[in-house]
């Protein structure tokens, strides 16, 4: 049994795939830094407005990742075409749950993503975007910093618990449920906890 994946025959493409768990953090959090700064200095938001903004970033945040988790990670694969990109994205991460340096999106991806919904929801809800997201960004990195905890150590003994539990019965009982890592809300909204 092969202990470590291998995604890409070319090495440097393989390396890409690959990443500590604190660079995906870092890069997120000091983006959404970033972005809190220029909302309140560039575009004047107060904190009557920046942190409800902030709050409902973070909370859609759980949804996105419920979402992502539900229908992109764990889609059908009907196809070859969906069947190579599902284990790409995901299917990996079920073979091979211990592999550390593959918890979370490479830098290049997760930054690219950040750009990108930087874009679509500037489009959508114009300069308050600057203070939406940084919560949408924050709820990304404690995502992936709780997804590390679950993986990398032991039961905790802590508020992790219950969490380390829930993503653990989603791993290795019932891979069609439980699709919230960082809170069971929209399992229990959605009926799939």
């Amino acid at each position: 049994m092969k202990k470590e994946s291998q995604l890409f025959q070319n090495p440097i493409l393989e390396r890409l795939t690959r990443t500590h768990i604190a660079v995906p953090i870092s890069l997120l959090l000091l983006y959404a830094m970033g972005l809190m700064y220029w909302s309140v200095y560039s575009v004047g938001h107060s904190l009557v407005i920046g942190l409800p903004l902030f709050f409902c970033g973070f909370l859609v945040f759980t949804l996105i990742e419920y979402l992502m988790h539900r229908f992109v990670f764990h889609m059908e694969p009907n196809t070859s075409f969906k069947k190579t990109i599902q284990y790409k994205f995901h299917g990996v991460h079920h073979d091979f749950p211990k592999e550390k340096d593959r918890l979370a999106m490479p830098p290049l991806v997760s930054i690219t993503l950040a750009t990108l919904l930087l874009a679509i929801f500037k489009l959508v809800i114009g300069d308050y975007v600057f203070s939406f997201l940084p919560g949408v960004l924050l709820g990304y990195a404690l995502y992936l910093f709780v997804h590390y905890i679950l993986h990398a150590y032991n039961p905790p003994k802590n508020i992790f618990r219950s969490l380390w539990i829930n993503h653990s019965v989603h791993h290795y009982k019932s891979p069609d449920k439980r699709y919230g890592v960082s809170s069971p809300l929209w399992d229990h909204i959605f009926g799939t906890f």
